[in-house]
């Protein structure tokens, strides 16, 4: 039987983001939680725990993009012998700082107060790169139709609990199982130094870097991103 798959998304979007991926797993058992609206990241890990168990999975690879790789960590942290592999795209292992966890609780406030209509203008230009912004229209229009689809309630929570994640670059050493680590060539916000840091710490890592992507990079360059996911698949496999 093929390894099951289970992909942890972005904030502050859904399961969805990961349908351009799931052609690719197909053959492999897969599980696409949501894990928007947690205010502590190590409740969202139980509640992926809990999935797989229903499941009878005894482990899995796990992709997680930016959140989705802090989640990520936090099942490493709780449950490391459940890990195959796992990928970290366009994440990082170092907690906010006390400028950005104040700028996510001022974006909770400002939901409160207005609705989501003003997110896409805040998040966009962090979550897609120059490329996308500007020659692919459509995939900007999009991401900002699912910004301001977002839950508030959901969204306001996670803020939360992005804010308050604790530092999991002293996990990075003791990761005893393969990683893939990816990183949009123009990903400003995990942007390619965070993606080195990450690498450079886990013993069995490898990192590529993804042409004309940003953040979103699974979205951005979805044929660079999915050759690599299968690629590693393929090589966990063969072990």
């Amino acid at each position: 039987m093929s390894v099951p798959v289970v992909f942890l998304h972005a904030f502050p979007y859904g399961p969805a983001l990961w349908e351009g991926q799931l052609e690719v797993v197909k053959g492999h058992p897969v599980l696409v939680p949501d894990i928007l609206g947690y205010e502590n990241l190590e409740s969202a890990a139980a509640h992926v725990l809990v999935e797989m168990d229903q499941r009878g999975w005894e482990k899995a690879v796990f992709v997680g993009l930016s959140m989705g790789g802090y989640v990520l960590f936090r099942l490493w942290n709780l449950e490391p012998e459940r890990f195959f592999g796992m990928v970290l795209a366009d994440t990082r292992a170092t907690p906010d700082t006390p400028e950005q966890k104040a700028a996510r609780a001022q974006m909770a406030a400002r939901i409160r107060q207005e609705g989501m209509d003003f997110l896409p203008g805040a998040l966009l230009p962090g979550h897609l790169g120059e490329s996308t912004r500007t020659r692919n229209p459509a995939l900007l229009e999009q991401v900002r139709q699912t910004l301001r689809a977002a839950d508030p309630d959901k969204t306001m929570a996670s803020l939360k609990g992005l804010a308050e994640r604790p530092d999991s670059r002293p996990l990075l050493p003791d990761i005893a199982v393969p990683a893939l680590v990816l990183v949009g060539e123009e990903d400003t916000l995990t942007p390619l130094a965070d993606a080195r840091q990450m690498a450079a710490q886990i013993p069995d890592s490898r990192m590529l870097i993804l042409p004309e992507a940003g953040h979103l990079a699974n979205l951005e360059n979805p044929k660079a991103f999915n050759t690599a996911l299968r690629g590693f698949l393929c090589e966990l496999e063969g072990r």
